[in-house]
C-alpha cells in the first residue's frame, strides 16, 4: 500500500507540471503568443519568385558531335622500289598539284631508255629503206611486215621505260599542304612505302549523324554551325553539302557531310567539334527560364503557383534557348511558374511573392 500511494503522489506532480507548462503563456502577461496559432496564412506561406510562361518563337535544332576531315586526304606512297635521290619538299609545307615531292635514282632506267630509243630510231630506219624498196619491187612484204614489228616492239618498249621514269617521281596529285616526312635521303624503299600525307585543309568537311526523324527537315546548302575545344571561344559557320542515301539500321541515323571554309587553317583534320544544325522556326512556343524546371531521373517537373500553392507538375520539354527553355506539354500559355526558391517547396507548399 505504501508503494501504491508513493506512485499515486507522483502522478499527481507529474500532472500539476504539465498543467503549469501548458498554460504558462496564459499566467505570464506580455509573453507572444505561438507563431502556428496566430500567424496569417500570407505570413505562413513561403516566399519565392515566380514568372508567367512567355510566349515567343524557337528554332527546332539539331545538335550532333562531328569528325573534321580534310577535302582531300592522301597518303603518298611509292608505285616501284628505288632509293630515294631527291627530297623536294618541306614538312607543313603548301604545294600545288604536280608538284615533285620525291624522287628515286633513275640512273639504270635512264641509261635503259637511250638504248631502247637507239634500237627503236634503227628499226624506224630500216623500215623506211625496207619500204622504198617494196614500192621499187626490191624487197619483199614479208621483209617489211618483219621490220615493222621490230620497230613496235621497241617503240613499246620505250614507252614502258617511259612509264616507269614517271613512277620515280612522286608528284602532288592536288594542292595540299604535306604533313611528317617519312623517308630520308639516299634509303633504299620498297612498293607501298609511306613517303608523307597531302591534305587540301583549305576546305574541311565535318561528318556527322542526325537522327531519321529530322531528315526531312534537313537540306543541302543549310547552314551549320559548329565548335569545339581546340578553339575556344569560337564558332564556325558552313552548311550542308551532302546528305547519305542510307539509313543506318542501328543507330537509325544517316551520315551528314558539311563544308567549311579554312582559310586561316584553324580546323584541322581529326578534329572533334559540336554541330548545330537549325531546322525550323516555330511561332508561339510556350518558354520559361531554365532555373524553373526540376530534373528528376529522366523526368522534369516545374511548380505552378495556382490558388497560393506551388503545384508540383511534369512537362515535356522542347528546344533550348539561352538560359531558357521550351516546354512541349504540361503547361498552358497562362501558366506562373516558381524561378526561385524551389529548394524551399514541397508540392502543394503554400507561396507568396516577394520577401
Amino acid at each position: 500500500m505504501k508503494v501504491v500511494a508513493q506512485i499515486a503522489v507522483v502522478g499527481v506532480l507529474a500532472a500539476v507540471s504539465a498543467g503549469g507548462w501548458y498554460y504558462r503563456d496564459a499566467w505570464l502577461p506580455g509573453q507572444p503568443a505561438k507563431a502556428s496559432a496566430t500567424a496569417t496564412p500570407a505570413q505562413r506561406a513561403i516566399p519565392i519568385e515566380a514568372q508567367k510562361v512567355r510566349i515567343g518563337p524557337v528554332d527546332d535544332i539539331v545538335e550532333a558531335v562531328g569528325t573534321a576531315l580534310a577535302n582531300e586526304s592522301l597518303t603518298v606512297t611509292s608505285k616501284i622500289a628505288g632509293t630515294v635521290k631527291a627530297i623536294r619538299f618541306e614538312e607543313g609545307q603548301s604545294v600545288k598539284a604536280g608538284a615533285v615531292l620525291l624522287e628515286l635514282e633513275d640512273r639504270e632506267p635512264a641509261a635503259d631508255l637511250e638504248a631502247t630509243k637507239a634500237t627503236r630510231d634503227q628499226a624506224k630506219a630500216a623500215l623506211d629503206r625496207a619500204s622504198r624498196l617494196l614500192s621499187t619491187g626490191n624487197a619483199p612484204q614479208a621483209r617489211v611486215d618483219d621490220l615493222e614489228g621490230a620497230y613496235r616492239a621497241a617503240a613499246a618498249r620505250v614507252k614502258v621505260i617511259e612509264a616507269r621514269l614517271q613512277d620515280l617521281r612522286i608528284v602532288a596529285p592536288f594542292s595540299g599542304r604535306v604533313g611528317i616526312r617519312r623517308v630520308s635521303l639516299g634509303s633504299l624503299i620498297s612498293v607501298g612505302t609511306i613517303i608523307t600525307t597531302l591534305d587540301d585543309v583549305e576546305t574541311i568537311k565535318l561528318r556527322f549523324f542526325v537522327p531519321e526523324a529530322a531528315i526531312a527537315a534537313i537540306r543541302p546548302g543549310a547552314n551549320v554551325a559548329a565548335s569545339g575545344n581546340a578553339a575556344p571561344g569560337r564558332t564556325f559557320t558552313g552548311s550542308i553539302a551532302s546528305i547519305d542515301t542510307r539509313v543506318d539500321a542501328t543507330t537509325r541515323a544517316v551520315e551528314v557531310r558539311a563544308e567549311f571554309a579554312n582559310k586561316d587553317g584553324a580546323l584541322k583534320p581529326g578534329m572533334f567539334l559540336t554541330v548545330k544544325l537549325g531546322l525550323n522556326t516555330r511561332s508561339g512556343a510556350m518558354i520559361v527560364p531554365e532555373e524553373a524546371v526540376v530534373p528528376e531521373g529522366i523526368r522534369q517537373y516545374v511548380f505552378v503557383v495556382t490558388g497560393g500553392r506551388a503545384v508540383k507538375t511534369e512537362v515535356k520539354l522542347g528546344s533550348r534557348l539561352p538560359g531558357e527553355v521550351e516546354i512541349r506539354e504540361g503547361l498552358n500559355p497562362d501558366s506562373v511558374v516558381v524561378t526561385s526558391g524551389i529548394q524551399k517547396i514541397r508540392d502543394g507548399s503554400p507561396v507568396r511573392t516577394g520577401t
